[in-house]
């Protein structure tokens, strides 16, 4: 009404101020209170302001006595296309009130979209779903129930208004409902026509359109952490049973291959009595180095289990790189006899705090791949390069390369290259051991490789 009376004053102070100019005025009046304070209050102000431009504006004036036909027609006017300008401002102000509330609804649902999707462990995303709900829309509550689990999650116990009951029968009967009074939702969450489970909200009336989408993007999070749960342990049971052939090929051809030859020198020394002391000592020395061989096997399943296990314990001392290769290149001697080995060392290289009898075998494993793998005659090179806290040291072969597809695959356990498991022996447990060592240190260990080109194996030690 204060905004009535500055207008008439206003005009009232202007000398032959014109009746269509504070008509106009008065309109844009209403319309302004209308847009900002709705239509009750626009109206209002409408039949104020056409009193007083009757009583002030129009002949005669501080009357509401009309004398003239054409002034009714335009205080009728007038009175008309302010309720209808108020009712159409009014009308905008809510429309807009609520395309601004849908948008932060949308909004809120593509936030909870991301929470659903960021986990694919199932039991921990049910119960974050109540808390990502309730966070996203500014609830008091929420709560869950699933039939099949025949469980309500919760974001607190201290809500009684969101009982079991009201949830079970929400999700049997699958009807939204919403009691606005009490501000609670109870929604079906459903796939289709499939019932998944229902909903309860407290604190706050979301329309059907944003409840229904909770609803199904709940419903829909559920079945698909479900889903790759599912998928999770059949690819486990699959790697396992992968895992299980594997061994059961290894200790096939690698346990029988040394017992093979110990049984059939054994036969032979005992079958053949009057065989010479130069054909005994070579059968003995078979079943020396088979012996040996079969130790060495089942060494390195039973390391290949304490490193899984994390049962090894480091002892951390100081040493050089040098020294690290030397220990390496003395173990692996006869495995590199007439070999060429290059080593490219600088003399700056800083010291490295390792394990030295663990680190010496990750490098004799490398020597010995490049030795098995590599044509006679060819060098191998053993270099070594700082890599800001780490050292990393390689191993360079000659050999035939591996496949792009396979060098992902070479560290895994029991893995051998389809083009060589048959013409080298082996576990395929070796750079699996070398792997855990080096990640036991805290380090990294790799392969690159072209076929026809070689092989070069790296890896990295912590340095002093």
């Amino acid at each position: 009404m204060g905004t009535i009376a500055i207008v008439v004053i206003a005009y009232r102070r202007l000398p032959n101020v014109n009746p269509t100019t504070v008509a106009l005025t008065f309109l844009l009046v209403v319309l302004l209170l209308a847009s900002r304070w709705g239509l009750p209050v626009a109206i209002t102000t409408a039949v104020v302001a056409t009193l007083a431009f009757n009583y002030f504006f129009l002949p005669p004036v501080h009357t509401f006595t009309i004398t003239e036909s054409q002034n009714w027609i335009a205080l009728l006017a007038f009175l008309a296309s302010a309720i209808v300008a108020s009712r159409l401002s009014e009308r905008a102000r809510r429309e807009a009130l609520n395309a601004t509330r849908r948008r932060k609804e949308v909004e809120r649902l593509y936030s909870l979209s991301q929470q659903l999707l960021a986990t694919d462990n199932v039991m921990e995303l049910l119960n974050s779903i109540p808390h990502y709900v309730r966070d996203a829309f500014g609830l008091k509550a929420a709560a869950m129930f699933l039939p099949k689990r025949k469980e309500v999650y919760r974001t607190g116990a201290d809500h009684p208004e969101l009982s079991e009951e009201q949830l079970e029968s929400v999700s049997g009967r699958g009807e939204l409902v919403v009691d606005e009074e009490q501000q609670l939702c109870f929604v079906p969450l459903r796939i289709g026509v499939k019932p998944v489970g229902s909903l309860g909200l407290e604190g706050a009336v979301l329309s059907r359109e944003t409840l229904e989408a909770v609803g199904s993007l709940i419903a829909i999070s559920i079945e698909r952490a479900g889903a790759i749960e599912t998928l999770t342990r059949a690819e486990a049971a699959r790697e396992s049973e992968k895992l299980r052939s594997a061994l059961l090929d290894s200790v096939t051809h690698e346990f029988r291959t040394p017992l093979t030859s110990i049984k059939a020198s054994v036969t032979t020394l005992l079958s053949t009595p009057q065989i010479d002391s130069e054909g005994q000592k070579e059968l003995l020395t078979v079943i020396d180095e088979e012996a040996d061989r079969l130790n060495r096997l089942v060494g390195e399943a039973a390391e290949m289990a304490q490193l899984d296990a994390q049962q090894v314990e480091l002892r951390r001392e100081t040493y050089t790189v040098r020294q690290v290769v030397e220990a390496a290149l003395e173990k692996s001697k006869q495995v590199l006899a007439g070999r060429e080995v290059k080593l490219q060392l600088p003399e700056s290289l800083p010291s490295v705090r390792i394990d030295l009898e663990r680190i010496a075998e990750v490098l004799v494993q490398l020597l010995e791949n490049a030795a098995k793998y590599s044509p006679p005659g060819t060098p191998i090179t053993i270099s070594a390069e700082p890599d800001g806290k780490m050292v990393d040291i390689s191993v360079a072969d000659r050999g035939p390369g591996i496949d792009d597809m396979e060098q992902s695959l070479v560290f895994e356990k029991f893995y051998r290259g389809r083009d060589q498991r048959y013409r080298v022996q082996g576990t395929g447990m070796g750079l699996a051991i070398a792997k855990a060592i080096v990640e036991a240190h805290g380090g990294t260990i790799g392969v690159t490789s072209q076929l026809g080109s070689g092989s070069v194996f790296h890896f990295t030690v912590p340095s002093e």
